[in-house]
């Protein structure tokens, strides 16, 4: 009788240990939502963060410079950082794969077919650099241009790893906790959605209790991927409404969670 009650008992533990696994893992939420905004483009500035200030939500900003616009962004940028939105590496130049359908906007100079490890590295290290003379910070989060991780077939972020708390891919996923991979983070690249189709895979996230990582490039203009500002606005409102259930931050606060649950488990 007691070796069967102390079976009960543990058979309890592990369903108590499982829910809360699965259902508040995420800083005693259900599930984690980032909000990411690649390429550093003007709009990011002029709608992005003014949108995500007035509802009182953080986002986490890929900054690179191939447009040439970041001269007149640093004083902006600074102000970012200092309420609390994180500025994150995307490299300077934006190397991409050239080469393959859809690439036509690659150039020679920044294909990565012409580059090598070491000229890939210096340039992210370079971009860290001139990160940390905006914000004087040196905690800091990276995103793969076009999602190309390899220079030929070489993996350039394994040498970055000491430089990065974590890198965001391309790749469509939402995960668990435990599944992530901190070096090659899924978002959903939105281009065109409705507030109401962000919405959907926020509450795909919330019933799944996983990471959902959304990736805006032009918000209200300024580039081919583009979304609305009144769905970006609406999906924005859904997830301060619902702030109770779902954890919303930086990228550099939420691969930090993330990296200390996988180190104690």
């Amino acid at each position: 009788m007691k070796k069967f009650v102390i079976v009960l008992l543990i058979n309890f533990i592990l369903v108590v240990y499982t829910k809360a696994q699965t259902s508040s893992s995420w800083n005693g939420k259900s599930c984690a939502v980032v909000l990411t905004y690649d390429d550093g483009l003007n709009v990011d500035l002029t709608n992005a963060i003014p949108a995500l200030d007035s509802v009182g939500l953080k986002g986490t900003f890929y900054i690179s410079d191939y447009f040439d616009g970041l001269k007149d962004q640093i004083f902006k940028w600074r102000k970012a950082s200092e309420e609390g939105h994180e500025l994150a590496n995307h490299t300077v130049w934006h190397a991409c794969e050239g080469g393959r359908e859809g690439r036509e906007f690659v150039t020679p100079d920044y294909d990565l077919n012409n580059y090598t490890v070491r000229r890939m590295v210096n340039e992210i290290k370079t971009m860290n650099n001139i990160l940390k003379a905006i914000d004087g910070k040196t905690k800091r989060t990276f995103a793969y241009p076009c999602g190309d991780t390899k220079i030929h077939d070489t993996s350039y972020i394994d040498g970055l790893r000491n430089d990065f708390i974590a890198a965001r891919g391309v790749k469509p996923e939402m995960l668990p906790i435990d599944k992530i991979d901190l070096y090659n983070i899924g978002c959903y690249t939105i281009s065109g959605q409705t507030g109401d189709q962000l919405i959907d895979l926020v509450k795909q996230a919330m019933s799944t209790h996983t990471l959902l990582v959304f990736l805006f490039h032009g918000v209200g203009g300024e580039h081919s991927l583009n979304v609305s500002l009144a769905a970006h606005s609406q999906l924005l409102r859904y997830l301060k409404q619902n702030e109770k259930d779902i954890w919303i931050a930086p990228m550099v606060d939420v691969a930090g969670y993330i990296k200390d649950h996988q180190t104690i488990k």
